[in-house]
């Protein structure tokens, strides 16, 4: 009797611990959900594309659902102003980006740069002679009396119409694309041929090739960008993990280069590679994560 008695309270106490163990999980698992969504919006730029999936990965690996929506800038800036988006990682201030910054006003929070160091400019590979703007007529031929740039209707190129202009350039600045831009400086590298081309920083190019700007005396391309990090009001108070680890993003122009080579890769899938470089680099992760 007292053996079977002893074996009911052992089989109680195991229920029992069961049972506190299937509340422990279930609280875990509604405490994972209670973290709710963060819905990021950006802008289909290829270091967007690279720096918005990482966060992405890394505010998952926090516990959180992310829903990804690629919109224009105008489109971008006013979602977050309506609170249809929770944030963006992809504010280029204090020049590209300040009208729509302006408009929205009061709806946003800028939490400041999640990377520091953003060029505009003509570019040279390393190995090329040349070192500025300025002495590009006394080596026209060198570059076959062109300069290789990307789409008409980007601001790049009007700065660079500029730029042609101001310094007399003797050049023609031929319009493209910015895959046409890359695959003309490819060849001409594995050719070990000069080439001039309109080049901004960050680009996946500076880390696939040893290259350099031509310094700008008179400045036409203006001063470095940072790529600030932007949120709706409120998100502090609705999701502050999540707003901590937003403030805390920021990375250099070298890493974000790594995620872009990797998307520049056939058939690779933007957000798996994010996955990948946030596992390889858990410690500049964890970082973010400690905030």
């Amino acid at each position: 009797m007292k053996h079977r008695t002893l074996n009911l309270r052992i089989r109680l106490a195991s229920l029992a611990l069961l049972a506190g163990a299937g509340v422990a999980v279930s609280s875990a698992a509604q405490a994972e959900e209670e973290k709710g969504t963060v819905n990021l919006a950006y802008v289909e730029w290829s270091s967007e594309v690279a720096s918005t999936n990482v966060i992405a990965a890394v505010l998952e690996q926090a516990g959180y659902e992310v829903d990804l929506t690629s919109l224009s800038a105008a489109a971008m800036f006013q979602a977050l102003s309506t609170g249809d988006a929770d944030a963006i990682v992809a504010a280029w201030l204090p020049t590209t980006h300040a009208d729509y910054m302006e408009r929205v006003g009061d709806s946003i929070e800028d939490l400041g740069a999640n990377l520091d160091g953003t060029k505009l400019g003509l570019v040279v590979p390393e190995y090329t002679d040349v070192d500025s703007i300025a002495d590009l007529n006394d080596n026209a031929d060198s570059f076959n009396g062109e300069i290789i740039g990307i789409d008409p209707g980007a601001g790049l190129m009007a700065l660079s119409e500029e730029v042609v202009d101001t310094y007399d350039l003797e050049l023609d600045l031929r319009s493209g694309s910015g895959a046409t831009m890359t695959a003309a400086l490819s060849s001409a590298i594995n050719n070990e041929e000069d080439i001039v081309v309109t080049g901004w920083t960050p680009h996946w190019m500076f880390a696939r090739f040893d290259l350099k700007y031509l310094e700008d005396p008179e400045n036409v391309y203006g001063g470095a960008e940072q790529i600030h990090t932007v949120v709706r009001q409120g998100l502090e108070d609705d999701m502050p993990e999540a707003y901590a680890i937003l403030d805390a993003f920021e990375w250099t122009p070298e890493q974000m280069g790594e995620v872009m080579l990797m998307n520049q890769e056939e058939d690779s899938d933007p957000y798996e590679n994010a996955k990948q470089w946030v596992e390889d680099n858990q410690d500049v992760v964890e970082q973010w994560l400690d905030s």
